[in-house]
């Protein structure tokens, strides 16, 4: 087993003792195979961390911490941008080295609304959409979805919103459509539910494209997002589960705390899961 002392050396110093808590200062190295030495998940940012800044802005924090991907917002890149607009966004996220993955979440209460979102995504040059379609919209979703050949990931929003709470819900909804419509599970609304995100993840696997990486203060709806270390989700474990699953999706992080100012946190959170990442793959334990 991997001690306190080696696990915390091995995030680098991002969280001292006292961030983390019990649960995961106790579960540093969960019983599970030898993880590969190159994990086949991505580390990203979801654009809805940065409602509060420009483009310009957003990728300088990216660049700071070194996160690659990004799940596009449209506040930052309108549906109805030209393609010269979307040229120029793609431009500056190359200067960054930032790559834009998929584009969401989009909501959609019309049919006309999911025209637009293929539509956008196609101009935007991504094959994946995070979506939150009303239910009586999803047959024509598994249309587009035939039509445009892109996958369609469904947001769970938690407690707060009553369309699609959890993964079950979405599950009771697409699971005799077309397998390119999935999840963008979003974990820390997952637990916010009263659920398990580790156990959710190995049920769905086969149909979660797309992950919010984050972790709350409480498993009810009054949680809030927290640094990623400092929550009641287990982040070693749910890690332990990605590679058992195989998932090869980018984790996003989605910081919705001191959004604002949220640059401190987002860097403690990136440095907290590659140090998770570095400390239990195989022959990074001491047994």
């Amino acid at each position: 087993m991997t001690t306190r002392r080696t696990f915390l050396k091995s995030t680098g110093g991002y969280l001292a003792a006292a961030s983390m808590s019990p649960a995961i200062a106790s579960a540093h190295a969960p019983e599970t195979t030898a993880a590969p030495d190159t994990d086949l998940f991505k580390l990203g940012m979801a654009g809805y961390t940065f409602v509060h800044f420009k483009l310009d802005q957003a990728l300088e924090m990216m660049r700071k911490v070194d996160v690659r991907y990004l799940c596009i917002k449209d506040f930052h890149l309108p549906l109805n941008s030209t393609a010269e607009q979307i040229e120029a966004f793609h431009a500056k996220l190359k200067e960054s080295n930032v790559t834009g993955y998929a584009v969401g979440p989009i909501y959609m209460k019309s049919e006309a609304e999911v025209d637009r979102a293929f539509d956008y995504a196609k101009r935007v040059g991504v094959k994946l959409i995070i979506g939150v379609p009303n239910t009586e919209f999803l047959p024509y979703v598994d249309k587009k979805v035939k039509e445009y050949d892109m996958r369609f990931a469904i947001h769970n929003h938690g407690p707060d919103i009553a369309l699609y709470p959890n993964a079950v819900s979405i599950w009771n909804e697409i699971k005799n459509l077309d397998s390119r419509i999935g999840f963008c599970f979003d974990m820390g609304h997952d637990r916010r539910n009263g659920d398990d995100p580790v156990a959710d993840l190995q049920t769905y696997a086969k149909r979660i494209f797309d992950i919010h990486l984050k972790n709350v203060t409480a498993a009810s709806k009054e949680g809030k997002t927290c640094e990623l270390g400092r929550g009641v989700i287990d982040v070693p474990a749910f890690v332990q589960a990605l590679r058992k699953v195989g998932y090869t999706g980018s984790c996003s992080l989605e910081y919705e705390k001191d959004m604002k100012d949220p640059l401190a946190g987002i860097a403690e959170s990136v440095g907290y899961f590659r140090g998770v990442c570095e400390a239990t793959r195989s022959g990074k334990r001491k047994s």
